[in-house]
């Protein structure tokens, strides 16, 4: 074989032999490892020896690992997100580091819109009360009666403001990079500061990248800014939130409730507190799930680890 390559992708991995032909007409030999979420940077230095390419997922790709590792040309990785990733040092050590960007814009978007009308229309609260033969009646809302704040108005913030427009909602928005003044006109978006943003938003949606502007970017001071009533919904990534400071303010009832998609720590702890918190609903990293997009995914990111081998000689 003229390549060998590592797949830690966790979603790659169970159709990866489904494309088996095709590594071997271009030469390239597979090595599926065991992951569960991800791979820290102990565990690939483990199982990088002798390997020319990566179809990763979240992995910890630092500078050590690209130090010690020459022969490493190309991390694909599968997805969208790259902050996991030492671009400085890639760039620098020559290796190519490829993704899918806008994969996930529109399941991750559904998600939103559906955290929102769970928590506006007390779905899950219902449900868990009439299982245990409870007859009670929530008070619900109206979303039209809401107003969303979307924190990062990148793909999935443009898809999620026009989502929430659809169904009369008044939206704020926040972003370090201007918005298209077209997109403005077009949705009746009002741009407004992040402190004014929290303040006024019953709901508010995480959907921006991670980067030294944004992590932690909701701490103890924005959750108390925020309405007692209002709720924290998060599909982007984890270390954007403060965790415990969450914790705190869900148990002291300084917001309603959260929606969580994405964790400081993944897989969650299993001695996470926000295990023991009725007012969070929690997801396993999963908001992106859509076998259409997915399959796009795949043929994309091998796509572009045999490019990045050929290329590399």
């Amino acid at each position: 074989m003229r390549w060998r390559v590592l797949v830690s992708a966790p979603y790659m991995i169970p159709v990866i032999r489904h494309y088996d032909e095709r590594f071997r007409e271009i030469g390239v030999e597979v090595v599926v490892a065991e992951v569960n979420e991800r791979l820290s940077e102990s565990e690939l230095m483990e199982r990088l020896q002798d390997v020319d390419g990566v179809i990763c997922g979240d992995d910890q790709f630092t500078d050590r690992v690209f130090a010690r590792f020459p022969r490493l040309k190309v991390v694909s990785k599968w997805g969208t997100g790259v902050d996991s990733i030492d671009l400085e040092a890639a760039s620098r050590r020559g290796v190519r580091i490829c993704n899918t960007p806008g994969a996930f814009t529109d399941p991750v978007a559904d998600s939103v819109l559906g955290y929102m009308l769970a928590f506006a229309r007390k779905l899950f609260w219902m449900d868990r009360q009439v299982r245990m033969k409870r007859w009670s009646k929530q008070p619900g809302v109206s979303l039209r009666e809401c107003v969303l704040g979307v924190i990062g108005v990148g793909n999935i913030g443009r898809a999620v403001v026009e989502r929430a427009t659809a169904f009369g909602m008044r939206v704020l928005g926040n972003d370090i990079v201007e918005i298209p003044r077209s997109f403005l006109e077009k949705t009746g978006l009002e741009v407004v500061s992040k402190e004014e943003l929290l303040s006024r938003s019953d709901f508010v949606t995480l959907n921006c990248d991670l980067n030294p502007t944004s992590f932690h970017l909701i701490g103890e001071r924005e959750l108390k800014l925020m309405k007692t009533t209002a709720y924290l919904i998060n599909t982007a990534r984890g270390q954007l939130i403060d965790e415990p400071g969450l914790v705190a303010a869900l148990q002291e009832g300084h917001i309603a409730g959260a929606a969580l998609d994405v964790f400081e720590i993944e897989p969650l702890p299993s001695d996470s507190p926000l295990l023991q918190l009725d007012n969070c609903l929690l997801a396993p990293h999963n908001a992106n799930s859509s076998s259409e997009a997915a399959r796009r995914v795949h043929e994309n990111t091998i796509r572009n680890l045999i490019q990045g081998l050929q290329e590399s000689g």
